[in-house]
């Protein structure tokens, strides 16, 4: 590849390696991928990279552009990012509307919006290439330390967890503004990037710099490497769990004995997969160790209530989940 832009040559390479290597081929098997594009620097790369390297892999690409209608001028500003991808080459490019609402703050309700979107707007087993860079995945370790979220936060963003897959995760955002500049892209400047507000802009811009000075470097690396060991480690745990749960199981029940006799982390994993199955959502630390109790803690104690009306109690030495009726719901009995 000479002639190749050093950054550009990176960009392209991280997204072949994705492609090619496991395990990302048994999720290929339909021949299509989606990009993600919102016009910056990080997913104009991206599209660029994926527009290049999956031809060559007989590929279908579509960009989509989401337009969350926050600010005046979203809508010019979608249309010109895919204007920009039909001249990339991209096989379809859509874009996608949405209407942004709903709990957490502004930016969890623009993300809910924007994923449940390009999931919508994806084809039946495609892929999903998101733009998100080594810069990306610090600030998400950080956030996730700051809110005492557990592993599972602070283990970051996985590089391949369908229908989504990040190639750019170890690359840096210097890294894409360069490959971009090489490309003669210009990259959209997305105003809420720099609003303080935000508790995102800020790490990014305060506490980031801090931290590199203060420790002298290298810091968005070393916490992206953290972020990879504890994902080694959780999923470890997570495939130790699966069996647990299994070995508990006694159809939509679990067998408490089972479970006491394994360690508390592996149980809370365990019961997590089994209240999510059960419908239970908003699940909270809180919620997980109320329910871990009732194996634990046991003392005779009622039913634990979960978001969604739902109740965890334990009967006759099984756990199971009800509705929310008293005539229904756990006894006080266990043993």
């Amino acid at each position: 590849m000479a002639g190749v832009h050093g950054a550009v040559f990176e960009t392209r390479g991280a997204v072949r390696r994705l492609l090619t290597e496991p395990p990302a081929g048994p999720h290929l098997a339909r021949g299509t991928l989606a990009v993600a594009v919102s016009g910056g620097a990080d997913s104009l790369a991206l599209a660029a990279a994926t527009g290049h390297v999956a031809h060559r892999l007989d590929l279908t690409v579509t960009g989509l552009v989401v337009d969350h209608g926050l600010q005046p001028g979203s809508a010019d500003v979608a249309a010109t990012t895919a204007k920009e991808l039909r001249r990339l080459g991209l096989d379809e490019v859509r874009v996608l509307p949405v209407t942004v609402s709903g709990p957490g703050g502004p930016e969890a309700a623009a993300r809910a919006a924007r994923y449940a979107a390009l999931r919508a707007a994806a084809a039946p087993g495609a892929l999903v290439l998101l733009g998100h860079t080594r810069d990306d995945q610090a600030e998400t370790v950080l956030l996730g330390l700051g809110r005492g979220s557990g592993v599972r936060s602070v283990a970051g963003m996985r590089p391949l967890d369908p229908p989504w897959a990040r190639p750019f995760l170890d690359l840096t955002r210097a890294t894409t503004r360069a490959a971009c500049a090489a490309l003669g892209l210009l990259p959209w400047e997305d105003p809420h990037n720099s609003d303080d507000r935000y508790t995102r802009v800020r790490l990014r811009h305060e506490v980031l710099p801090l931290l590199e000075d203060v420790l002298r470097g290298g810091v968005a690396g070393a916490l992206a490497r953290t972020a990879a060991q504890l994902r080694e480690d959780a999923e470890a745990l997570d495939d130790l769990a699966a069996g647990l749960l299994l070995a508990a199981r006694a159809g939509p029940e679990l067998e408490v004995a089972v479970l006491s006799a394994a360690p508390a982390a592996l149980r809370r994993r365990a019961l997590r997969t089994w209240l999510l199955e059960a419908g239970v959502r908003e699940l909270t630390d809180a919620h997980l160790r109320s329910v871990d109790a009732l194996i634990g803690a046991w003392r005779g104690q009622g039913g634990v209530w979960l978001p969604g009306e739902l109740v965890a109690g334990r009967v006759h030495g099984r756990l199971r989940v009800t509705g929310p009726r008293l005539d229904d719901g756990p006894s006080r009995r266990g043993r």
